[in-house]
């Protein structure tokens, strides 16, 4: 692969949004703009779905002690924690970290397997610091199916079915400690 291989998504997927109040949040999401939900994990993070994805929206609940939960732009605050794109195949992601590493740009986490939707993913950052994810091979929902919501565990399976077998960086320290023995 050289430089000048470029990852064509098929689209633009779903994004996660750190927010002050998760239930609060939900309530919104649900009640006026209609989504569903699909999974939690504990009462930290909530998929949501408009169509068939498992998931284009997520909600990711900010610790209540936060000094900067009425912050600005920073991790610890709300707002965007990541936008993502979709890609036909795990190949294709394979490709794209090979293609990342060697023009050095910042690679925060991946590649593994999400708990909660079942997809691939792929993290980066852009050249203003944003997080970009690459998916594929979501969990899709049909409009007329009854799906119960699962709650999920918040572990390193549910953040990384692979449990970082296949990371082509190392794992976000914060990210093992936090998910550290909670894994059975």
């Amino acid at each position: 692969m050289t430089n000048n291989h470029k990852i064509k998504p098929r689209k633009l997927g779903h994004l996660v949004l750190a927010v002050r109040d998760i239930h609060r949040s939900v309530e919104f999401y649900t009640e006026v703009l209609g989504l569903q939900v699909s999974d939690w994990i504990s009462d930290q993070m909530c998929f949501l779905r408009a169509g068939t994805d498992h998931h284009d929206l997520a909600l990711s609940q900010i610790p209540k002690d936060s000094p900067d939960i009425n912050d600005l732009p920073r991790y610890s605050r709300p707002g965007m924690e990541h936008f993502s794109y979709l890609v036909d195949s795990l190949q294709d992601m394979e490709l794209a970290a090979d293609m990342l590493k060697a023009r050095g740009v910042e690679i925060v986490r991946g590649i593994g397997k999400h708990g909660p939707g079942e997809n691939c993913f792929l993290v980066f950052k852009d050249p203003d610091g944003n997080n970009v994810e690459l998916y594929c091979e979501m969990l899709q929902i049909a409009l007329d199916e009854e799906h119960g919501p699962q709650v999920w565990e918040r572990n390193i399976e549910s953040f990384d079915q692979w449990r970082f077998a296949r990371f082509v960086v190392p794992p976000p320290a914060a990210v093992v400690k936090d998910k550290q023995g909670k894994q059975d």
